[in-house]
């Protein structure tokens, strides 16, 4: 799917890879976040930190009707906050595409797939 604004120069179609990638960049440069998980289930009780091209794998981008939704799945690091972290998250990503794109997020979900200790 994809998400077509109509400007005074044409026609602009966004793909959801491209929010995700956005949201995902946003996500892991906020305090406490360790990475991106995959949206997949977690095997053996480890969850896959994502790479940067990845990142899209850890995010559903959803549209119902002419609202937009997110669901982000996320790893904490340790000792953190998660309510916190995941306010966090929530108003940067919703900021970042307002400003980068143009686009209002109806709703951004944060799922933690996993808490993480540092490695020093």
């Amino acid at each position: 799917m994809s998400i077509e604004l109509n400007t005074k120069d044409g026609l602009v179609t966004i793909t959801n890879d491209v929010i995700a990638t956005i949201a995902g960049g946003t996500a892991v440069e906020c305090y406490g976040i360790v990475g991106m998980a995959s949206k997949s289930q977690i095997r053996d009780g480890i969850a896959e930190i994502l790479r940067k091209e990845n990142y899209s794998r850890g995010i559903i981008v959803r549209q119902e009707d002419d609202e937009l939704h997110i669901d982000m799945y996320i790893i904490v690091s340790y000792g953190t906050k998660i309510s916190e972290v995941a306010s966090n998250v929530q108003s940067q990503v919703k900021y970042t595409l307002n400003k980068s794109l143009g686009l209002n997020i109806d709703s951004i979900n944060i799922y933690i797939q996993g808490v993480r200790v540092a490695k020093d």
